[in-house]
């Protein structure tokens, strides 16, 4: 596990893989959650954004407890990123709002879904840790 480190500018294409990102959380009592989250989008080296549509059980998580995990697979590569992350903030406008808005309509779009995939903000979450695993890795 990397921390501390800046996210490489390779994650940016799995990012953009079209792939859903898995989110796991945790609520203050200590009860898990995992969801699939349609689309994460990369901010800088050290920030991503999270599509918040429809994962209140997540909402209600990061705001109790803002650590989380996040799994995003590399299919052109055989691998999975794993980011420990931390939430920072919700946008309801701006850039990074209506990038992902787009994004996720035309998500919508192409699966027949249109107008039932709505964005209600961009979560945004400052990166922590990261780590690498291939194939051949396990989890430990």
């Amino acid at each position: 596990m990397i921390r501390g480190a800046l996210l490489p500018q390779e994650i940016r294409a799995v990012m953009d893989n079209g792939v859903p990102a898995v989110v796991v959380t945790c609520s203050a009592d200590g009860v898990p959650n995992a969801t699939i989250v349609s689309h994460a989008r990369y901010i800088d080296e050290s920030h991503i954004a999270l599509s918040f549509q429809f994962f209140n059980k997540t909402t209600r998580n990061v705001r109790e407890n803002p650590h989380a995990c996040v799994a995003l697979n590399d299919l052109a590569g055989s691998a999975q990123w794993i980011l420990g992350v931390q939430y920072d903030h919700s946008e309801t406008q701006g850039p990074i709002f209506e990038e992902m808005d787009m994004r996720i309509e035309a998500i919508a779009s192409v699966s027949g879904m249109s107008g039932i995939f709505k964005l209600r903000a961009a979560d945004v979450y400052r990166v922590k840790s990261y780590r690498l695993l291939s194939n051949e890795d396990s989890i430990e």
